[in-house]
């Protein structure tokens, strides 16, 4: 099937923009080096994030988790029901575009300031 000239820049331009789009997405690691742990509270400070970045949660299982909240649940360290909880150790999770919220739901650990909020533009 023979395609117009117009027909041959929308595609080229859909494509560029595809290309561009996943070039974009970053991938982050929670805590850097240290991981998913207590205290990283603060690591999404100073850090730009956009919507499909990936952020991987790394920690040993069983001694931890990753339970994607609101903010009611992100300020009261309280996992609504709905809620997705990861338990892998290795977990990669994509932002949406405004604010993400992130807690660890064992006993105490939340309130140990092992939550963290992200806005995505």
């Amino acid at each position: 099937m023979a395609m117009g000239r117009g027909g041959a820049i929308v595609s080229a331009l859909l494509l560029l923009f595809c290309f561009t789009e996943m070039a974009q997405a970053a991938t982050f690691t929670v805590g850097d080096g240290g991981g998913w742990t207590f205290n990283t509270q603060r690591w999404p400070q100073g850090k730009t994030f956009r919507a499909g970045d990936t952020l991987v949660f790394n920690y040993r299982p069983g001694t931890h988790n990753v339970a994607v909240v609101n903010k009611a649940g992100y300020d009261a360290c309280k996992t609504p029901s709905g809620s997705k909880v990861f338990t892998s150790g290795k977990d990669q999770i994509k932002l949406v575009r405004g604010q993400n919220y992130f807690i660890c739901n064992y006993p105490g650990h939340c309130e140990s300031a092992m939550k963290i909020a992200v806005k995505a533009l």
